[in-house]
């Protein structure tokens, strides 16, 4: 399967990156709004992986090129770019693709970080208003520490809670998510729900803020 992950050379399209490429023969494709980055972040990619005994090709393109004949692109992008990062990519997707988004607007004070959901109510919901007809979203990720995923040494041993309205779009997303070893996917409903899951991600920052030990801390319901 071909997954595209726009925004890709940041800290979560790292992480999840080096974990299909380590665990999994999926073809990852890292996306950028500047395709130099991009490149340059598949390149250090291989090397990582190399530097485990694992020989995986990344390739490297600008967010267009990279969600062309994506199976799945995922959003690793900042909350206030999602739009308009589905917007510039549209056209290059076809009805079936699958949209995943693990952002969560956050705000922070002096007390630490707070929710902060836009006016569609979620991220989640924001991505699915922005999403082209027939391309199905799944909010997925959200509560991952990207440090955690991108250090390839770390068991991860943790949940994440998947949204989504399409079934059988969740259901790619969930085998995709098992396909990284320590990391279960678990249903958390339809998009109606993002809300609640997204505010975990405040929370988690704050915990991990606030205790020693806790910096890549994650979640596991039992």
């Amino acid at each position: 399967m071909r997954i595209a992950l726009l925004g890709g050379t940041g800290d979560v399209g790292e992480g999840l990156a080096l974990r299909w490429g380590y665990h999994s023969s999926h073809d990852v494709v890292v996306g950028s709004r500047d395709p130099d980055d991009a490149h340059a972040a598949a390149d250090e990619y291989e090397a990582t992986l190399d530097a485990h005994g694992r020989d995986a090709k990344f390739t490297g393109f600008e967010n267009a090129m990279a969600a062309d004949r994506a199976d799945v692109v995922v959003l690793a992008v900042p909350p206030y770019h999602v739009a308009d990062t589905v917007e510039a990519v549209a056209d290059r997707l076809d009805a079936g693709d699958i949209i995943v988004t693990p952002a969560a607007g956050l705000t922070r004070d002096d007390e630490g970080f707070h929710y902060h959901p836009p006016s569609a109510g979620s991220v989640t919901a924001l991505v699915a208003d922005a999403a082209p007809d027939g391309v199905p979203v799944v909010g997925a990720f959200h509560s991952l520490a990207a440090g955690r995923l991108a250090d390839l040494d770390a068991d991860l041993d943790v949940d994440t809670l998947l949204l989504a309205d399409d079934e059988s779009a969740k259901d790619t997303v969930a085998g995709l998510t098992e396909d990284i070893d320590g990391l279960r996917a678990l249903d958390a409903g339809g998009l109606a729900n993002a809300a609640e899951v997204e505010s975990l991600t405040p929370l988690l920052i704050n915990v991990a803020q606030r205790n020693d030990d806790l910096w890549d801390l994650g979640v596991r319901f039992q």
